[in-house]
């Protein structure tokens, strides 16, 4: 159990011994100090917990395995080992270039309730489709793939700003910061998640930890 959570549960647990305190020795009330605990008790334990709850339970939800716990997301899983460096994501998460704990959200910042408004509508949408609908097969992006996301890690690294294929043309590094050209759709970058040959592919080992 994580720390944030252990708290969470510590803040609950004082919280139902407060109540339990009012629902048993109800005349505490009558007094200042007992109007004082009531209030504690049963305005601001309970919404101190909940936004606790709601922080921890995001915070998890940018783990990797909170990502993959989904059925639909297993072959993006293992897409990130396989034995094959020119798969973009794999080469990220195997070599370090990401937190392994967090390598979804690392390259996918804008996705469902960490994104804009829109973003977290589409979140629900995902809810509805998980439980309810038919999740689209391949899983499919709602828009074009952000080199903000590359450019949030690489901006500014050696590798990047003095990269052969990047300076070769004068115009290609301005175009590649300003999302003009894409970095995984100009032929560069291209090969993603690319899950329709997952079945094919050797693996550096068997699971996520």
């Amino acid at each position: 159990m994580s720390g944030s959570t252990t708290l969470v549960v510590l803040v609950i647990l004082t919280a139902i011994v407060l109540v339990g305190i009012l629902v048993f020795r109800p005349t505490i009330t009558a007094t200042r100090g007992g109007k004082i605990l009531a209030f504690v008790a049963l305005l601001v334990f309970p919404l101190l917990g909940s936004g606790m709850g709601i922080k921890a339970h995001i915070e998890h939800s940018t783990s990797t395995k909170f990502c993959l716990s989904c059925h639909v997301m297993e072959p993006y899983g293992k897409s990130l080992l396989v034995d094959d460096r020119s798969y973009l994501p794999a080469v990220h998460y195997q070599y370090g270039m990401v937190s392994r704990d967090h390598a979804c959200f690392t390259c996918h910042t804008d996705y469902a309730m960490f994104g804009d408004m829109r973003a977290k509508m589409r979140g629900l949408k995902h809810v509805y489709k998980y439980y309810i609908g038919t999740p689209s097969d391949p899983i499919k992006l709602y828009s074009p793939y952000n080199n903000r996301e590359c450019l949030h890690c690489h901006l500014g690294t050696r590798a990047f700003e003095e990269g052969e294929a990047h300076n070769k043309d004068p115009q290609v590094m301005m175009q590649i910061k300003n999302n003009q050209k894409g970095c995984t759709t100009s032929g560069c970058h291209n090969i993603v998640h690319n899950v329709k040959d997952i079945k094919d592919a050797t693996f550096w080992k068997d699971k996520i930890e």
